[in-house]
C-alpha cells in the first residue's frame, strides 16, 4: 500500500487524518516535528506537512526533500491562504496545499489524485505476477504467494515503479527504516528469497532485474 507521511504537532489533525487515510487504504508513517520526518521521508510515498512545526517548518523540510531528489508527491497543511505564501510554497517544491481548517475528506481527494498523478498503483499485474496492495495480497500465475511481510514490501517497492533503479541503500530506509542497524547486504539476502518464491533468476531476471554498481529493478512488462 502506498505510505503516507503525516506531519503534524496537533494530535487531534494527526488522530482524524490517520483514521481517514487508514479507511483509505493507506499506510500511516506520523511525526509530530522534524527531526523525526527526516528519518520517516525517504519511506514516504507521499508527504503531508504542517506548515507551522516546532523546531522547524514544513517549508524547511519540503526544501531539504526536493535538495535530496527525493520523488514523492508533497502536500502542505497551512492557515496561511494569501496568494504570496501559496506562491512560496510552490517554488519551495510543494505539489498541492490545503487551508486550515479543512475537511478530511478533501485531504483524502487530494492525496488520491496526487498519488495518481505521480504513477503510485494500487494494483500491479505483470507477467503472471498479480499484486493487490489494497488486500496486500500477491498471487502469481493464479496461484497465492507466501510472502512475509519484508517480501512483499521489498516486491511492491519494486513493482510500482518498473524499470526504475533502486540502491541498495534506498531500499533499506524504504522497507526495513531509516533506523534500521543492518548492513545493505540484507537487501541482497531477501531478493534471493524473493526470487526463488517468484521462480526468478538472477540470470534470466522474469521479474526482478539486478543493476550493477546500483541495485535491482522490476523488469518493465514492455523491455
Amino acid at each position: 500500500m502506498p505510505q503516507i507521511l503525516l506531519v503534524d504537532d496537533d494530535p487531534a489533525i494527526l488522530e482524524i487524518l490517520r483514521a481517514y487515510l487508514t479507511a483509505e487504504g493507506h499506510t500511516v508513517l506520523e511525526a509530530v516535528d522534524g527531526t523525526r520526518a527526516r528519518a520517516l521521508l525517504p519511506r514516504a510515498d507521499l508527504a503531508i506537512l504542517d506548515w507551522m512545526l516546532p523546531g522547524t517548518s514544513g517549508m524547511v523540510l519540503a526544501r531539504e526533500a526536493r535538495a535530496a531528489r527525493l520523488d514523492l508527491p508533497i502536500l502542505m497543511l497551512t492557515a496561511r491562504g494569501e496568494e504570496e505564501d501559496k506562491l512560496r510554497g510552490l517554488d519551495a517544491g510543494l505539489d498541492d496545499y490545503v487551508v486550515k481548517p479543512f475537511s478530511p475528506r478533501e485531504v483524502v481527494a487530494r492525496v488520491r489524485a496526487l498519488l495518481r498523478r505521480a504513477g503510485v498503483r494500487e494494483t500491479v499485474t505483470s507477467g503472471g505476477l498479480h499484486l493487490d496492495l489494497r488486500a496486500r495480497s500477491a498471487r502469481l500465475d493464479g496461484q497465492p504467494l507466501d510472502l512475509s511481510r519484508l517480501e512483499y514490501d521489498l516486491l511492491t517497492t519494486l513493482a510500482q515503479h518498473p524499470g526504475l533503479a533502486w540502491t541498495r541503500e534506498r531500499l533499506l530506509e524504504r522497507v526495513w527504516g531509516g533506523d534500521f542497524p543492518g548492513t545493505e547486504r540484507v537487501v541482497d539476502v531477501h531478493i534471493t528469497g524473493l526470487r526463488k518464491k517468484l521462480a526468478d533468476s538472477a540470470e534470466a531476471p522474469r521479474f526482478i532485474e539486478t543493476v550493477r554498481g546500483v541495485g535491482y529493478r522490476f523488469r518493465d512488462a514492455e523491455d
